[in-house]
């Protein structure tokens, strides 16, 4: 079913807002790249109107925190199953480029995207905190599409992909008038946690069933200590939605492999109780070595919050296990279905000497 969206204003005689629309497309792209945060807060644009050798032009493209590229193209005058079809087209083309064509897309589009650094290294280490792994860097990608609407059928299409493990997702906008205002929403047609972990299946081998085993992406920093996590018995995630919604899967009995990225898997723990927000953990008064998004306490979205777990093997971060092909991902948490997982956790199981 084609969605829609309907906003009505907050007043003891509530009405319906009318639906308008943009001037162009091309209004619409420039408002994201004035505000990329209008598709996500964790993707950093790198490129606008790439120029591919198939004889067309992606009309944004963005990195996230793992080095995965994320190709955005919106809809414009082209009818919906003829955007996707685009889109799959510029994707097998992203998927041949090396670490030094990436970074001439940047160097190329740096000026209009507004940034000031003058190479992609910098640049991503300036966003996302961290330095670029060049290993990592196009390992796997998706296909965003932007439009105002979609017909039934590509809808179709689109969900049928993302069954096979083709990473895509549609982005709806509208607008709304409001007085003099015009007001642009926003909608997913899936959830992007979830097209994300597709893009890692994709690229990571055979698909299998779930093994039970739980992967666990701890972002160590001056936010959160690993050494307090241990002491203390938790994992923990916060600063948006994005980045605490996963640890809500977590329940009672679950076992959790924790990785901390770019450093290596760290510990083994079963969960002990589910997510709880920051004012709620018991534990929070004696964490002093992070602040945990303590300036975010009143703020639900973006509070930290808690995984009390109970630890079966834990090492220092200088002691952290790493392999190449071991699977990793950004989310905080996920349940991987990927060949590697499978790898990685019999690998895991015996460094960390657990039996079963």
């Amino acid at each position: 079913m084609p969605i829609t969206n309907t906003l009505w204003n907050v007043s003891e005689q509530p009405k319906r807002l009318q639906s308008t629309a943009l001037d162009s497309e091309a209004q619409l792209e420039g408002m994201i790249v004035q505000e990329p945060s209008i598709l996500s807060d964790h993707w950093l644009l790198i490129g606008q109107q790439v120029q591919t050798t198939h004889g067309g032009f992606i009309d944004l493209l963005a990195i996230d925190a793992e080095g995965n590229l994320v190709v955005i193209e919106l809809k414009k005058d082209k009818t919906p199953r003829d955007v996707v079809a685009q889109a799959l087209d510029y994707a097998s083309w992203i998927k041949t480029l090396e670490s030094n064509d990436i970074a001439e897309i940047y160097d190329h589009c740096r000026e209009r995207l507004n940034h000031s650094a003058e190479s992609l290294d910098l640049c991503f280490e300036n966003f996302f905190g961290g330095k670029l792994n060049e290993e990592d860097l196009n390992s796997s990608h998706q296909i965003v599409v932007v439009a105002s609407k979609l017909d039934a059928s590509t809808e179709r299409i689109v969900n049928y992909l993302n069954e096979l493990d083709v990473a895509i997702n549609v982005l709806f906008f509208e607008v709304f008038q409001h007085r003099n205002e015009r007001l642009l929403s926003r909608t997913w047609l899936a959830d992007p946690v979830e097209t994300s972990i597709n893009a890692k299946n994709a690229t990571s081998g055979a698909r299998e069933p779930w093994n039970g085993e739980y992967y666990v992406s701890f972002g160590e920093s001056d936010r959160r200590s690993w050494a307090e996590a241990v002491e203390y018995g938790f994992v923990s995630a916060g600063g948006g939605d994005w980045y605490s919604k996963t640890l809500k899967q977590l329940a009672a009995g679950d076992r959790i492999w924790v990785n901390i990225p770019k450093c290596g898997f760290v510990g083994v723990g079963e969960v002990t109780a589910p997510a709880v927000v920051a004012s709620e953990f018991g534990q929070r008064s004696f964490l002093s070595k992070g602040d945990y998004h303590r300036e975010y306490d009143d703020d639900a979205k973006k509070a930290e919050y808690f995984v009390a777990v109970n630890w079966l093997m834990t090492v220092p971060n200088h002691e952290a296990y790493r392999e190449t092909g071991f699977f990793g991902n950004q989310n905080t948490v996920c349940k991987p279905t990927a060949a590697r997982w499978a790898h990685t956790v019999k690998k895991l199981k015996k460094h960390f000497s657990i039996d079963c």
